[in-house]
């Protein structure tokens, strides 16, 4: 048995899903996760550098 996980963008769901059933794979769990980066393009400085 194989475990596949994977994190894909909502508008690929559909061609994932399809490509799936060409393979025979049985099912699959859905869980719709949000989120953004903690850093939202700040850079910090280091030793002088960035």
């Amino acid at each position: 048995m194989k475990k596949i996980e994977t994190i894909i963008r909502p508008e690929k769901l559909d061609a994932v899903r399809e490509a799936m059933e060409n393979i025979h794979y049985p099912g699959m769990t859905l869980s719709d996760v949000r989120g953004h980066g903690k850093q939202k393009g700040v850079t910090r400085v280091w030793r002088g550098r960035e």
